[in-house]
């Protein structure tokens, strides 16, 4: 198509962490299955340049793009929604706007001009939205045909007012045909008298037209599909036409949500403000569907413990959580995830929570598989090293991601070379056995994007060996990267002399990024994280491959290079009826609440699908 840019707008009230980035994401699958070119923005207040030192405690995991950039994980819900690959641009902080104006000022671009707020802040923001809306992001030649913008925090936020102020004339700027605003609201229903309150996204609309931004559509968060006399009720206080009020109720699983938009007919309301009516068709989600009712009805669990030291905040894994998710359900499997504190398996905890300490490992012992992913910092590393030396010691299916990697290595430089001592330079910067350290380009003085990041090629050693197989034979891949230290090549050779082998290599030979052991059913360390680049039916191989050696398939997946199941095996795996993830936290059991607030559960443990 060669028209203006057409641009639709997400935004918050009433309350953080309503799913905007869910429905940010839905919105932009459901446009794309209409036959658009669809790409997607976040805007962050936050005056961090980006998320790259931020503890994941504080916004979830740190999301690493092809370029290297480290952004917000709502914009891995574009990728795995939009099978899209972004640029660290298409996250939008206040500290990058705010660097981007003083240096035009240092430079004398303002030709002596006071520099404020508006119109220089607010300029700035309306021209980077515009560039990076013209960058393709789906492989094709060419802008796409709808940006699609989120703008993080709720209404009313102090930090955002630049923002809205901004995109209040951005919306003039671009004009009324190529700007819709959807405004996700909250519903609530107070159990006292179980009435669905419209009082709240009254409110918050009031703050939003207040800010010179008017809402086209609203999308209401409830626990159940909206009233009729509620919707004719916030049609009245909102003037939002009442076709144009749609509900985001509670659903098994996120899948649902561009299914919820599509019965209630969102892309006709959203194509109809942008006059996109005649140049779309009908969503074509009939392979979407299939795996959301798919997921439903799978009933054969695989039980995961994931053994780490963000266990409270499940955030903090949300692309790890995904890229399981998506091999299960290729592997027509039930994900259960054990959440193992690494810590609690460590002989402090023996001693201090004799109780917590038993029923964490019994958590792990009870497990198909074990995943250690990525982190930073000693806390609970001697647990994770414990955990990596039970599933070798037991043949248990093991993945070690980024950290998870070092640790396999560190376990077995202890155990089998008997190098008491052997560590990380990271733990102790003292080892005599240094089997990991500290990569010579990185930085020690600056923290924030000073790391090796982004895609690196990896280059298979051994063509034979199981990571080659599962990426289809291939000589060498593309995986994304985040970190500072790495196996130390000088003690490669007296590791693979003990057994240990290191299938895959960068262009120099050099940096180790791939270590399997031939003698273990599955026990594979990963220094990229695959976890980024996984997408719904488009599983990443080495979760694959763990899921697969978990309920026992793991030939299957080697012999077919990833597809491993027919329709007709698929039918086998599932039953009728609802059958959600489930998640143990020390030995209880808990069900995922039936939402899609950004996928957690009630009591903070959910996981998110």
């Amino acid at each position: 198509m060669n028209r203006k840019m057409k641009y639709v707008l997400v935004t918050g009230g009433v309350v953080s962490g309503l799913g905007k980035g869910v429905t940010a994401s839905s919105i932009g699958l459901l446009l794309k299955a209409c036959g658009l070119r669809v790409t997607s923005i976040k805007i962050d207040p936050y005056l961090n340049t980006d998320a790259g030192t931020m503890s994941p405690f504080e916004h979830g995991e740190v999301f690493v793009l092809d370029d290297g950039g480290e952004v917000d994980l709502d914009l891995g819900n574009y990728e795995r929604f939009l099978d899209a690959k972004l640029t660290r641009d298409n996250n939008i902080t206040t500290g990058k706007i705010y660097q981007s104006v003083i240096n035009k000022e240092r430079k004398g671009d303002y030709l002596g001009k006071t520099v404020q707020v508006v119109p220089h802040i607010t300029d700035a923001i309306q021209d980077w939205i515009e560039r990076v809306a013209m960058i393709p992001v789906d492989g094709k030649k060419g802008p796409a045909d709808v940006c699609v913008i989120e703008l993080g925090g709720t209404i009313g936020d102090i930090e955002s007012m630049p923002f809205i102020e901004a995109l209040g004339q951005f919306s003039y700027r671009v004009g009324a045909g190529n700007f819709c605003l959807v405004h996700v609201s909250l519903v609530p229903v107070l159990h006292v008298v179980g009435e669905q309150k419209t009082k709240p996204t009254q409110h918050s609309v009031r703050g939003l037209r207040g800010s010179g931004l008017t809402p086209n559509i609203l999308a209401c968060r409830s626990s159940k599909p909206l009233e009729d006399n509620v919707k004719i009720k916030l049609s009245q206080f909102c003037q939002v036409p009442e076709e144009n009020i749609i509900t985001l109720y509670d659903v098994s699983n996120i899948w649902h949500i561009p299914l919820l938009l599509k019965d209630q007919k969102a892309h006709e309301a959203i194509l109809k403000r942008l006059d996109l009516l005649g140049y779309a068709g009908e969503p074509a989600l009939g392979e979407w569907t299939s795996r959301a009712e798919l997921c439903d009805r799978l009933h054969e669990p695989v039980r995961i413990a994931m053994v780490g030291k963000y266990t409270g905040l499940s955030d903090a894994y949300l692309s790890v959580l995904k890229a399981l998710l998506h091999a299960s359900v290729e592997c027509r499997k039930k994900l259960i995830i054990d959440w193992v504190a690494a810590g609690d398996l460590e002989d402090v905890t023996a001693r201090e929570a004799p109780n917590v300490y038993k029923a964490t490992w019994n958590l792990l012992r009870g497990a198909d598989g074990v995943i250690v992913p990525g982190g930073f910092g000693d806390r609970g590393v001697q647990g994770k090293i414990r955990a990596a030396r039970y599933a070798r010691e037991n043949k248990i299916p093991y993945l070690g991601i980024c950290l998870g990697m070092q640790i396999a290595v560190i376990e077995y430089a202890r155990s089998v070379l008997n190098l008491k001592d052997a560590n990380s330079t990271e733990f102790d910067p003292e080892t005599t056995n240094p089997c990991v350290i500290f990569m010579p380009e990185g930085s020690k003085t600056h923290m924030g994007g000073t790391m090796r990041l982004g895609t690196r090629k990896t280059y298979f050693q051994v063509p034979d060996c199981k990571s080659a197989k599962l990426y289809g034979n291939a000589s060498f891949i593309d995986e994304r990267h985040r970190h500072r230290y790495e196996v130390n090549p000088d003690m490669i050779a007296q590791l693979e002399n003990a057994g240990l082998t290191f299938v895959g290599k960068d262009e120099t030979g050099q940096r180790m990024e791939i270590v399997e052991l031939p003698n273990h059913p599955y026990y594979v360390g990963v220094q990229f994280h695959p976890e980024f680049k996984s997408r719904p039916g488009k599983p990443s191989p080495p979760f694959l491959g763990l899921i697969a050696a978990a309920c026992g398939r793991l030939e299957d997946a080697l012999q077919n290079g990833g597809g491993i199941t027919s329709v007709a095996e698929s039918k086998k795996s599932c039953i009728n009826g609802k059958a959600n993830v489930k998640v143990h936290v020390n030995g209880n059991v808990t069900k995922p609440a039936k939402g899609f607030v950004n996928g957690v559960c009630a009591n903070g443990n959910g996981v998110h699908i």
